[in-house]
Parts: C-alpha cells; sequence; structure tokens
C-alpha cells in the first residue's frame, strides 16, 4: 500500500506543473468538501471552516442532518439574500445543490414527485448561483440484478432529460451521480447518450466507479469525460462491501490516479471531498478529516513547498 508520504510527494510532482492551475495568487484551489461530512455543524461553522482550510466552495448536501435544502430556513425569501452575502463575504462558492431525486421510479404518482423534488433543487441552485444540481439513478430494492435493464435506463434518461429542460433556462445543469445501479461506464453511457441535453451531465464519485464498477479511472475518464462536471472523492480500505472509509491518501482507492485522468482532459471543476459521516457516524470526525483532505490533495495542487514535507 502507497504510504501517505509518497501519496503527497507523487501527487505533487503529477500536478504542480507551472500551467496547471495559471497563476495561484490570483485563484483560489478547486478545492470542495460536501456538508454530507459535517451533519452536525452550523452554517457559521461550515462557512468559517472552509474559508481558513483553503477551500474554493462547499457542496450543499443537507444541514445539520436534515436533506430538504429548499426548506431549510437558511433558503427561505426573507433569509437568502443574506445567506448569499455571508457565502460571498467567505470568498466561497456553492459547487453543487445535491438532492436525493431518483430517476429509475416508475410509478407514475412517485415518480412525479421525485421530478418535483429534483426541480425544487434545481430553483434553489438558481437563486444561490450554483451551476449543478444532483439526482440518482437509483434502484429498486426489489431488483437484484447487476446492473440496470433497458427499460430502467430509459426511464433514468427521460427523468435526466426532462429536467435538463427546466433546469437550462434557468442556468442550471442536472448531473447523475455514478452510485447505486448506475457505477458502470456502460449504463451511465447510455442514459447520458439517450437524455441527449446538454443541460445534463455527470457527478463523477470516482470512489464507487473504482471500488463497486472496478474501473480504473483511466478508463472511467476515457468513456465518460465528455459529460463529468463535478466529482467526489475519497479513500477506503478492503473491498466489496466490507470497504471501510480512511483519511485521504491512507486506502488503496487510487486517487492521484484520478486526479490525472481529470487533468488529461481539462477538467475545470471542483475536486470535491465527500466524507459519508452522516451515513458513517463512526468514521473521523469532520474537523480531522476534511482539514486532512484539504492538507494532502489541497496543498498538493497549489503549493509545492507543502507537498515537499
Amino acid at each position: 500500500m502507497i504510504t501517505r508520504r509518497e501519496f503527497v510527494t507523487t501527487l505533487s510532482v503529477a500536478l504542480l506543473a507551472p500551467a496547471a492551475w495559471g497563476d495561484s495568487k490570483a485563484s483560489k484551489i478547486p478545492l470542495a468538501f460536501s456538508t454530507l461530512g459535517c451533519p452536525e455543524w452550523d452554517w457559521k461553522k461550515i462557512l468559517g471552516f472552509a474559508s481558513t482550510h483553503g477551500f474554493s466552495a462547499i457542496e450543499l448536501r443537507g444541514l445539520m442532518g436534515k436533506l430538504d435544502l429548499p426548506s431549510d430556513p437558511l433558503f427561505a425569501a426573507d433569509r437568502i439574500q443574506q445567506t448569499k452575502q455571508q457565502i460571498q463575504a467567505a470568498n466561497l462558492k456553492i459547487a453543487c445543490v445535491s438532492s436525493s431525486a431518483q430517476m429509475y421510479v416508475e410509478d407514475p404518482t412517485k415518480r412525479a414527485e421525485e421530478l418535483s423534488n429534483a426541480k425544487g433543487f434545481v430553483d434553489l441552485a438558481q437563486v444561490l448561483g450554483a451551476p449543478y444540481v444532483r439526482v440518482f439513478g437509483g434502484k429498486a430494492d426489489s431488483d437484484k440484478s447487476p446492473v440496470p435493464d433497458d427499460a430502467t435506463k430509459a426511464r433514468v434518461a427521460a427523468g435526466l432529460r426532462e429536467l435538463g429542460k427546466y433546469a437550462g433556462p434557468r442556468d442550471v445543469t442536472v448531473i447523475i451521480e455514478s452510485h447505486d445501479h448506475f457505477t458502470a461506464s456502460s449504463s451511465l453511457k447510455d442514459v447520458l447518450t439517450q437524455a441527449d441535453s446538454e443541460h445534463v451531465g455527470l457527478l463523477w464519485d470516482a470512489h464507487h466507479t473504482f471500488a463497486t464498477a472496478n474501473e480504473d479511472p483511466e478508463f472511467t475518464v476515457k468513456q465518460l469525460g465528455p459529460w463529468i462536471r463535478h466529482t467526489h472523492l475519497k479513500d477506503s480500505v478492503g473491498s466489496g462491501e466490507d470497504r471501510k472509509y480512511v483519511l485521504t491518501g491512507r486506502g488503496n482507492v487510487p486517487i492521484r490516479r484520478q486526479i490525472e485522468a481529470l487533468r488529461s482532459i481539462g477538467y475545470k471543476g471542483f475536486y470535491c471531498f465527500e466524507w459519508e459521516k452522516l451515513w458513517h457516524p463512526d468514521i473521523d470526525d469532520p474537523e480531522i478529516a476534511i482539514a486532512d483532505y484539504a492538507h494532502v490533495v489541497g496543498d498538493c495542487l497549489g503549493n509545492a513547498k507543502a507537498c515537499g514535507r
């Protein structure tokens, strides 16, 4: 297994070409983290921690453990302008507004609810000036097949297409995450091609395509690169269902190669840390894990001296 020092050193060598990020003094490193990782932090702590640790953006995935973001008081009509001012004052952006909407659903009533939920998140993203809203392909509990069938892929594609039509005029793009039943490049490529919308893209959860679909990052990016708009990075040890999340660089997920693969296609989005603390309360606390990610990945992206330790 690669050591932590080796991870930092090799990442720095690969990523610190002079033209990689332009003038580092003129722009912040494109680093983000998802609020899924800090379910007990209030809004003030989220913004303060992000700013202090050199993040450029945050991905909104619940606040104080509650996932229904459009109904959060922070985003109420009489409060949202203040919220936007606080984001700006912290010199941050909203990288993505992440919903739980699932596009596989077949029942007409439940499907309408999923689409309505996603549209509510699109409306919120528009007001916040966030470029993306995440949705899932999803999978029914009764579906035991290893990959989605053609009918499921067609429903997912149709849902993405409908949301793309809604999101486009609002200057928002809907992105499906590589997750659940949709971790293999072939399945994702099918639905993204069928969706056929410039306002639909991919959130590449690089952990899932590697750990679940057993794909090398170079292969995934070659197949799906034109659709990648946002990404989730995280590390783990083990294999299959026995994987356990660990601090960045201490596992066996090829994060350095994932970043290099993104750079090879001129990726301009955020490198977002998704620490699943809400779902796995036993993993390291966010004060440790998020700060650690900022050091190991963030410093190596833009600070040669830090990477030389």
